[in-house]
């Protein structure tokens, strides 16, 4: 499990990091909205621990821009502002928690844990996207009603897009999503999967289902 840190202090910084880092997950620590915003779009993260006072912006702004981006991952707010009217503003812009400093550690770990089995339980056993219907059990896509015919690595790839409709999604991530480890991006592996893909799921002069951003990556309109 990969636990993204947004916090600006150094110390506290460095004690998160190493001490999530202990208890088995995989930890990146960031200072800034920028890194933070870097950091999302070059690997996928199970989970947030986001501060909102932060040098280059608030982290409530980046929580609204991640949520319109269509980020759905847990993110828990970890933040000196304890009044209620902070907690509820907080809430109502996506977090799926909030704990104000200063904290216990076992409770923050405890609260970690519990958003991670919130999140693998809710994730759905069939993905819908306009016309497209993907059932995970079953592993069977239709396109308007009718069967389509989709190796494993193309499953695999429309159901990174199905998780993350509208959201432009980086090469990098991608090959992550898809071959579990960091893909040498640079090969055009990636682009002959899409190719394919597009070919069994958009037709000639119909409206297309993906969006190339040159130099960056691809989305699911």
């Amino acid at each position: 499990m990969k636990i993204l840190i947004v916090e600006d202090q150094e110390r506290l910084g460095r004690f998160l990091k190493k001490a999530i880092a202990e208890h088995g997950y995989t930890t990146t620590w960031v200072r800034t909205c920028a890194e933070a915003r870097d950091a999302l779009a070059e690997a996928a993260q199970d989970a947030i621990i986001l501060d909102l006072g932060l040098p280059d912006g608030d982290g409530l702004d980046l929580l609204r821009e991640w949520r319109r981006a269509g980020f759905n991952e847990p993110v828990l707010i970890l933040s000196a502002r304890d009044a209620v009217q902070d907690r509820i503003r907080g809430l109502d812009l996506g977090a799926d928690d909030y704990l104000a400093k200063p904290f216990s550690l076992e409770e923050l770990l405890a609260r970690v844990r519990s958003l991670l089995r919130r999140q693998s339980a809710s994730k759905d056993t069939v993905l819908e996207h306009g016309p497209l219907r993907m059932d995970l059990v079953g592993r069977a896509v239709s396109l308007h009603g009718r069967p389509l015919d989709l190796t494993n690595r193309e499953f695999a790839l429309l159901e990174t897009f199905l998780r993350n409709p509208g959201r432009t999604l980086t090469r990098t991530l991608i090959c992550e999503k898809i071959w579990e480890s960091n893909y040498d991006v640079d090969t055009n592996l990636l682009d002959v999967y899409m190719s394919k893909l597009r070919a069994k799921l958009e037709t000639p002069g119909g409206e297309p289902l993906f969006k190339t951003q040159r130099g960056v990556g691809y989305q699911l309109l």
